[in-house]
Order: C-alpha cells, then sequence, then structure tokens
C-alpha cells in the first residue's frame, strides 16, 4: 500500500514526481486552495489563469496536468478539483469531527480530490499533496482519499509485476502530505487512524472481487481466523456439522445446495474499558446463483460481490482492534454459497429458523434475509447495546437510491438517524427508510409463521420488516442495504476503484467511535 508521511517541506525543493495541488470553483472562474501558495508563487500568482486557460474550473472529479514551473525539482504539477468555493458559513469546522478545518474544505471533497489524483499518478515514485491541511481532520481524509484511490486488485493477473513495470500501472508509492507536522501527536494520529481503517477497507475490497471458486465460505473462514490470530480477537467458526447441531436453519437452507458448506463466523473484539457492546452482522453470500430461482442471463456476472456486507463487518471489528477503541465488537459472517442441486431449498420448503420461527421460503433467491436472520438472533443472545446488519439485499433499494447511497432502516427513529449521521460524517452517501407495519401483512403465510416474501412493491423495505422479526425484543437495531454502491460496475471516481468498494466499513468504524466516546445513545 502507498507509503504516508507527513512533510514540512517546501514545494519547490522537495523530490517528487508530482506536486498535487486542489483547485476550487469560484464565482469568476478557478481558485487555487490553500497549501498551494509556493506554487502558485512560482507562477508569478497567475496559476489561476493558467488553469483557466487549460480548461479547469474547479469542479469536482475535474484533474489537470502541467509542467511544473522553473526551478521545482518535480516535473509535474497535478491539479485536482473541490469542487464549490467554500462561503463563511462552511469555513466553521469541528476538526475533530472530519471536517476540512478553517479553511472550510468539505472532509468528502478532500477526501475525493486526493483519491483522484493517486488514482492519475499510479506508476509514480512518490507524490507531494499541497492541498489544505491545516487540521487533523483535513489530514485524515487527504490520508485516506489517497490510501484508497491508489488501490488496484492484480492478484489474477499473469505476471502482474511485469505488466506493471512495463505499463508504469504499480500504484503510487509514496505520498508526502505538505502541511502536516510529523511531530504532532494529533497529525500523527490522523494518518495512523487512516492507515489501519484503509488497509482493512481494501482488505474488504480485495474480498469482494475474489472469484467466488477461491472465496468459499471456509476459504472466507479462514482468512477471518488469521486476521483474529494477528490482532488479539477471539475468533469462534461454525461449520456445517455445528451449524445442525445448533439449528441454524436458514443458513444450512441457503447454502445446501452448494458442494462448498456454510460457515458462521463469530468475531469478538473486547477492550477492558468498555461500557458499551455492539454488534455487527454481516451477509455472506460468496455467490448468490439465486438457487432453484435461479437469476436470468446477465445478472449471475457480479454475484460474487454478495458477500460485501460480511467482508464490511469483518474489516470494522479488524479496525477497531487495530484501533483500539474502548468498546466491545462483536462481527458475525453469515457465509454460504446459493447454489440449486438436487439437496437445494426449494420454492414451498420451511425452514426452521436459529429463533425457532418457521419460515416459509417462496423465492430461494431471496436467501441473504435467511442467512441474516439466524445470525441476528445468535448475535441478540448476548444482549448487546445495539446490532446493525449489513447487506447486499435487494434489488429494490437499488432502484430506489440508485447506485451510490444505501438505505438505513431502525427499530429506533433516533438510532436511525445517528447511524445515516455516521455515515454522511465519513463521506458514505445513504437515506434512512422507513418499515412501514402495513408491509407486515404481505409476508403472511399458511403453513409457517412468515414467508420470506411480501409485496413486490416495497420490497426493500420488506426485506428490513422480516429482519426486524429475528432481533431479540428490546435491542436496539439498524439494517443497511448496500446492493446499489457495494460494488462499482461502472467507471472509477474520486477513491473509488471499479468493483468492490468496502461500502459501510467506514459507517460501522465510525458507529464504534462515537460509542467508545460515549457519544452513540
Amino acid at each position: 500500500m502507498t507509503a504516508l508521511t507527513l512533510s514540512t517541506a517546501a514545494a519547490p525543493g522537495l523530490r517528487a514526481d508530482a506536486i498535487v495541488i486542489g483547485v476550487a470553483k469560484g464565482a469568476q472562474g478557478p481558485v487555487v486552495a490553500p497549501g498551494a501558495e509556493a506554487v502558485d508563487k512560482a507562477y508569478d500568482g497567475r496559476l489561476a489563469g493558467v488553469l483557466e486557460t487549460l480548461g479547469a474550473s474547479g469542479a469536482e472529479g475535474e484533474l489537470t496536468k502541467l509542467p511544473a514551473p522553473a526551478g521545482f525539482k518535480a516535473p509535474l504539477v497535478v491539479a485536482v478539483g473541490l469542487g464549490a468555493l467554500p462561503d463563511g458559513e462552511n469555513a466553521a469546522a469541528d476538526t475533530e469531527d472530519g471536517d476540512g478545518g478553517d479553511t472550510g474544505y468539505d472532509a468528502e471533497a478532500l477526501r475525493r480530490a486526493a483519491g483522484l489524483a493517486a488514482r492519475a499518478l499510479a506508476g509514480s515514485r512518490k507524490a507531494a499533496f499541497a492541498l489544505p491541511v491545516d487540521s487533523p481532520g483535513a489530514i485524515g481524509a487527504i490520508s485516506e482519499g489517497v490510501l484508497l484511490g491508489a488501490y488496484s486488485f492484480d492478484t489474477y493477473k499473469s505476471d502482474a509485476g511485469n505488466a506493471r513495470a512495463k505499463n508504469g500501472k504499480a500504484p503510487l508509492a509514496e505520498a508526502a502530505l505538505l502541511g502536516g507536522k510529523p511531530r504532532d501527536a494529533a497529525h500523527k494520529g490522523a494518518v495512523a487512524r487512516a492507515v489501519a481503517v484503509s488497509e482493512e477497507l481494501n482488505r474488504a475490497r480485495d474480498l469482494i472481487n475474489t472469484p467466488p471458486n477461491d472465496l468459499t465460505p471456509a476459504a472466507f473462514a479462514a482468512i477471518a481466523q488469521a486476521a483474529a490470530k494477528e490482532h488479539g480477537i477471539k475468533v469462534q467458526v461454525l461449520d456445517d456439522k455445528a451449524l445442525v447441531k445448533g439449528g441454524y436453519g436458514g443458513i444450512l437452507g441457503v447454502g445446501g445446495g452448494s458442494a462448498a458448506t456454510p460457515r458462521l463466523v463469530k468475531l469478538s473484539y473486547k477492550h477492558p474499558k468498555a461500557a458499551k457492546h455492539l454488534a455487527f452482522v454481516g451477509k455472506g453470500i460468496t455467490y448468490d446463483s439465486g438457487g432453484i430461482s435461479l437469476k436470468p442471463a446477465g445478472h449471475n456476472e457480479t454475484m460474487k460481490c454478495d458477500m460485501s456486507g460480511a467482508a464490511a463487518v469483518f474489516a470494522a471489528v479488524v479496525s477497531a482492534a487495530r484501533l483500539g477503541l474502548e468498546v466491545d465488537v462483536t462481527g458475525w459472517l453469515a457465509l454460504a454459497e446459493n447454489m440449486p442441486s438436487g439437496s437445494a431449498v426449494r420454492p414451498g420448503d420451511v425452514l426452521r429458523m436459529y429463533s425457532g420461527k418457521t419460515v416459509e421460503v417462496l423465492n430461494t433467491d431471496a436467501e441473504g434475509r435467511l442467512v441474516l436472520a439466524d445470525a441476528l438472533w445468535a448475535a441478540s443472545q448476548e444482549n448487546p447495546d445495539a446490532i446493525v446488519d449489513v447487506a447486499t439485499l435487494t434489488g429494490a433499494m437499488m432502484l430506489a437510491l440508485g447506485s451510490r447511497t444505501f438505505a438505513v432502516m431502525a427499530n429506533d427513529d433516533a438510532f436511525r438517524s445517528a447511524v445515516h449521521e455516521a455515515a454522511e460524517e465519513v463521506g458514505e452517501p445513504a437515506w434512512p427508510m422507513p418499515l412501514p407495519e402495513h408491509l407486515r401483512k404481505g409476508m403472511e403465510s399458511q403453513v409457517a409463521d412468515i414467508a420470506n416474501m411480501g409485496e413486490r412493491m416495497g420490497g426493500g423495505l420488506v426485506a428490513g420488516l422480516f429482519l426486524r422479526e429475528f432481533v431479540g425484543e428490546g435491542i436496539t437495531w439498524a439494517h443497511l442495504d448496500i446492493a446499489g454502491p457495494a460494488f462499482n460496475e461502472g467507471g472509477p471516481f474520486g477513491y473509488t476503484p471499479k468493483g468492490g468498494t468496502g461500502s459501510a466499513v467506514r459507517t460501522l468504524v465510525r458507529l464504534a467511535e462515537l460509542t467508545a466516546a460515549g457519544d452513540l445513545g
């Protein structure tokens, strides 16, 4: 992964392949952002005009390259758009919450700009980032942007190392954050946090991008065990025999059609000073064919991503351990492969879940809620202060919110709002959604306690109502449907790559931080 350093060096004398600066979109044209004063001075204060001549406006997602001025040891200047110029209202920022600092530049704008530059500088040995870094929050945002933007997944490329060397596509090797103070504890802490969270988020991306013939439930469980051992996390893995003995009918039903048997993984991070306990539950369908209710052609190719929820939970628990957060965090990974075969669950079958409730399976492609139901009930038995589940659950939510925003549902309005605010704070677009009681009637079954399908309209909300049935009484719970943003089938943007994105990891980590600080419930 890209190495990060804090540097007080002046931009002109720094040996690097490029100097990255920020440009905002002002009312009269592009405006050079703070941090790039030395670069602007070398252009006799005319850098904004030069950029405008080259077609730059400062809009978000814009990148302009130009030769560095005379006297600079770096040969290239890379200008990245930061979006609208902040007004006085935006300038007041709470740096501890991750905002941009006194400059007023939004943390997410800095994060996306840094990610765009890091991706564009693939093949470079070193780049100096002369972006606004006047606060720990800004430093953390830029650090995350660099580390997430430089991500690449080359595991399955033949002779990847040689290809990189020939084509200059290796990730940016080093990024120096100009204006950062190497001896300042807050600045160093911001970088350390960014490194821990970004490394785990990128590991989640790797898992999502791994082909399903390699990432079986057993393989995922083994990876979780290795990480748990490395970071002092207690781990328990229930294999198919243990699941049968325990009565986990949902996970067994979904995984019954595959030669790759299911697993339930429990990761427990405990802190001796913890006063609160959070449980995270992740859907881990390592491949989803739809089962007997087979998906149509064109809908199978990316279904390796159906374990993105479990990947996010795994990354969040390990991040909490690496950060030493004063909160107990338990992660539940419900892992199965949904395949059609003679032993697969059929439409019309009735499963007895771990909770004891029976479920009539009307559609085997509504399998995520079945594995989550067992894991939610298992998590409830420990009576945590709150449960948050994460899942690529419904296509209906993609229709409702698009490909970049995830849904937040909950059995408590205040908690739903808190989760939504945490997501927005870390730069993960989310939107609160209701759980309309009238939709529950559609899941009534003549032969079981509940059916796994209800009304077609509002299908994402129906799924949330189903999950609520398996949350222990009195336990605060939220459901994140990340079906849209979990896997990017389009081109990369900002710090988001094509393929697995690691959606919801940063939201879960922030929830753990807020809980540890006593600021969440």
